[in-house]
């Protein structure tokens, strides 16, 4: 990520909160590395430098200040809490299609981001209302629907492309949520489009 220096001159000098866990400052003279809000004396400019996360101030050599404890600045995983494991797996079942494949299971999702798959599941339930598989037929479920919407493709190829592993289960999950084939849903669809 490319910062911009002047921006970050700024919400340094001022101590601007808003800035608060979008960059860090390290200090070249004492080896640490700080918010922009941390409350101790400011050491001169000409001994800092920019970094755009704390993963990139830890790479360089700097240690984390104890006053200002950057790894509870906002937007960071820590402060996030166990909800930054929800996202990052939540982002792997949709980006990626983690629990699409055959075979795949939650416990590979959870080892992906560090976790049991007890715990991962657990921590869905309290963080969306739902376990790891019910999210996985969900964005199924969208990724089809936009497919049918959007796209000509064959039933079948549709099913595939969304992650379904038989056009039997595919068909089952769209009448079960939809109240309706699929086939149904791309007529409405295809009806509502003008002529030309």
């Amino acid at each position: 990520m490319k910062l911009d220096i002047s921006i970050c001159e700024e919400a340094w000098i001022k101590r601007d909160p808003a800035f608060d866990g979008r960059f860090f400052i390290g200090v070249r003279t004492t080896g640490i590395y700080c918010r922009c809000v941390c409350p101790v004396r400011q050491p001169y400019r000409q001994n800092i430098e920019f970094l755009p996360s704390a993963a990139a101030a830890e790479l360089a050599g700097y240690r984390p200040c104890l006053r200002c404890r950057p790894e509870t600045a906002p937007f960071c995983p820590a402060w996030k809490g166990s909800l930054a494991i929800v996202e990052k797996a939540a982002r792997l079942i949709k980006d990626e299609g983690a629990l699409d494949q055959p075979g795949a299971t939650v416990e590979e999702l959870a080892a992906r981001v560090g976790v049991g798959g007890r715990h991962l599941t657990r921590l869905f339930k309290k963080h969306l209302g739902a376990t790891p598989g019910q999210v996985a037929r969900t964005a199924r479920v969208q990724r089809a629907k936009q497919l049918l919407s959007d796209t000509q493709l064959p039933i079948t190829e549709i099913a595939v492309q969304a992650g379904f592993g038989s056009l039997r289960r595919f068909n089952a999950v769209f009448l079960e949520t939809y109240k309706r084939p699929p086939t149904a849903i791309r007529r409405k669809t295809a009806a509502s489009l003008p002529a030309m």
